[in-house]
């Protein structure tokens, strides 16, 4: 609907935010409201009456500001919520650092008591404001309703602009009700002093990374959530294939290469794959484009490819350098510099052999075959990884969800996506995300499937948003991998602290989730064999409803690989045994397709690539 640029006489605060919302393109809001914010819910009455806007009513603010993140994660787009003063504003403070901690475009809209009250205690008073300010990208306090226009066009391209993240606006409840002169203000208009992100980056500094990707042999890419917000993917791709890179990514940079392409070696870091964490320990040049060196990937920093050179893209100047120093860095939106670099590349006809790097990928070829992502079968059980597989057999593009903990490294262990398909939270590592985040995904792409795999722990942390799902029959799919234990909590217990497991085993007080299910109006389904997982799966998915299939597996399982805290990459817990002696005295054999001499320790002849 194309809305007008016209003046309106005398209209509330509370119409100015519904009409500059709108006017950004806002047509789904997640809130729950209350005494302070009720002016601004009186226009969304009128708002939803004339079908300009859909306002999703969640049981929990933080089912709010999670629905909004997944919204904004699947789409690209600005997420919106909504929360009344005091406990209400208070409620969404951890969704908003979920969105904060994985650069997220949310603006959080919060109710405040009247200005005359402010700084009195008033009933449901906070200074959400200044409780948020570490957490937020930006944040204003409307005292004015003549602000409210400016406030809100500034919060969407602060928001969405730059390194994306939240903006949050407080809007005292007499702000709202105030009658003024509107004059709206168009998305784009706004000019913000002091605020220019880089976008193109030095081409100094372009060349030199062009020359470095030249000379490598072991070049390594590694690609963060930066790239999936700058919808990178082709250019990743292109880079990629055109000089025969190997590519690993974060867990918030899956999707932003094909993960079933040739080159890609998987997730990097704690519980990332064998190949991918040796690939890292030994390239010669490490390429990351819109990562931050987490130390969850690292490990231990001062052997976090120790022996490459480093080539970082990132539009975050404060990221650069930040845990490692880069021989190239350069700021610049991760898309626009690629684009520079590889038109850079064709400009001077600067090309890689192939066979340059074949030696690197086939020894990554080679580890991958001797240390593979590992698939327990269990008799007359069922093994979480089994679950897991069978979803992304049966639902191989659908958007994925996930909560926190072993369910969410198997997921990205075993889970291919696409662009924008993964949204999980990263670096806040927040339990009760899943549920919530797969209703903003699927009221933003109704017509695609979404599931959302959850842990029996991290489930319980938001399912009153079960009821949500149930009043707007959102068809979104639960899959609770039930163990009967906080997984991770478990694992670090048995590992680090000699097994003694304290406050850690959920199995007293669980919940019956068929009879949860079907007491909010949901299909609930149960399995424990492996019999019963692929027609389970089938069944779940033709469902035409919302599904909570709860997946009784395996209670002892544990997540391998794994990256000791303080250990280097390479250093992992839990590595299967090759099947090849690898410490034994290597002998010469020759390659039946070319008759290079290999040492037997060779799976694949790193000159034509054949099987030895």
């Amino acid at each position: 609907m194309q809305l007008q640029s016209v003046a309106v006489k005398r209209a509330t605060g509370a119409y100015a935010l519904i009409d500059s919302l709108k006017r950004h393109g806002v047509r789904h809001i997640f809130g729950y409201p209350g005494g302070a914010i009720l002016p601004i819910y009186d226009e969304i009455y009128r708002a939803e009456a004339d079908g300009s806007l859909q306002h999703i009513l969640v049981r929990h603010e933080q089912g709010a500001a999670h629905a909004a993140d997944g919204y904004a994660r699947a789409t690209g787009m600005v997420g919106v919520c909504f929360g009344t003063s005091g406990p209400g504003a208070t409620n969404l403070v951890t969704g908003i650092a979920t969105a904060q901690m994985d650069s997220i475009p949310m603006v959080v809209i919060t109710g405040q008591v009247p200005r005359a009250a402010i700084g009195s205690d008033a009933f449901q008073e906070i200074d959400i404001y200044g409780i948020t300010l570490p957490i937020v990208k930006h944040s204003y306090v409307a005292r004015d309703p003549r602000d409210i226009p400016r406030m809100v066009a500034e919060a969407f391209h602060i928001a969405s602009t730059g390194r994306p993240g939240p903006v949050l606006i407080d809007v005292p409840k007499d702000v709202g009700l105030e009658e003024f002169d509107y004059t709206p203000v168009e998305p784009g208009s706004v000019k913000l002093a002091g605020y220019r992100p880089t976008v193109k980056g030095n081409p100094r500094q372009i060349a030199q990374a062009v020359e470095l990707i030249r000379q490598a042999h072991r070049p390594l890419l590694y690609v963060g959530g930066g790239a999936i917000a700058a919808s990178a993917h082709a250019e990743i791709q292109e880079l990629a294939e055109h000089f025969h890179i190997p590519v690993t990514t974060t867990l918030m940079g899956k999707g932003a290469f094909d993960e079933n392409h040739p080159l890609a070696v998987g997730m990097l870091g704690m519980h990332g794959t064998a190949y991918a964490n040796f690939a890292v320990s030994e390239c010669d040049l490490l390429i990351a484009v819109g990562a931050r060196f987490d130390d969850r990937v690292t490990g231990r920093l001062d052997q976090f490819a120790s022996h490459a050179k480093v080539i970082h893209i990132d539009i975050d100047p404060a990221e650069v350098g930040k845990n490692r120093k880069p021989d190239v860095p350069i700021v610049g939106d991760v898309r626009q510099v690629l684009i520079d670099l590889l038109h850079r590349i064709r400009e001077t006809g600067v090309q890689t052999d192939a066979h340059q790097t074949l030696p690197w990928r086939l020894k990554i070829k080679n580890w991958r075959e001797d240390y593979p992502l590992q698939i327990p079968h269990p008799p007359d059980s069922l093994s979480p990884q089994e679950v897991i597989v069978e979803l992304g057999r049966q639902a191989p593009h659908a958007y994925y969800t996930t909560d926190v903990g072993q369910h969410q490294m198997w997921a990205a262990q075993f889970l291919n996506t696409g662009p924008r398909r993964w949204i999980s939270s990263a670096g806040l590592g927040t339990m009760g995300y899943g549920v919530p985040a797969a209703m903003g995904v699927k009221f933003a792409l109704p017509n695609e499937d979404v599931i959302c795999v959850s842990g029996d722990a991290s489930f319980q942390m938001n399912l009153q948003e079960l009821a949500t799902i149930a009043q707007y029959d959102v068809n979104v799919k639960i899959v609770v991998i039930n163990n009967g234990w906080q997984g991770m909590v478990r694992q670090w217990q048995q590992t680090f602290y000699e097994e003694r497991y304290v406050a850690s085993n959920m199995e007293v007080g669980m919940p019956d989730l068929v009879k949860l299910g079907d007491a909010f109006g949901i299909k609930g389904m149960s399995i424990s064999h492996r019999n019963e997982l692929v027609p389970a799966i089938t069944e779940m998915l033709a469902h035409t409803g919302p599904v909570l299939l709860d997946a009784r597996v395996t209670k002892d399982e544990n997540c391998y690989p794994m990256v000791a805290p303080g250990k280097a990459n390479a250093e992992m817990l839990g590595l299967p045994t090759p099947q090849r002696d690898l410490s034994a005295t290597p002998t010469e054999i020759s390659c039946h397709s070319c008759g290079t001499v290999n040492p037997s320790t060779y799976q694949f002849c790193p000159i034509c690539g054949s099987k030895l």
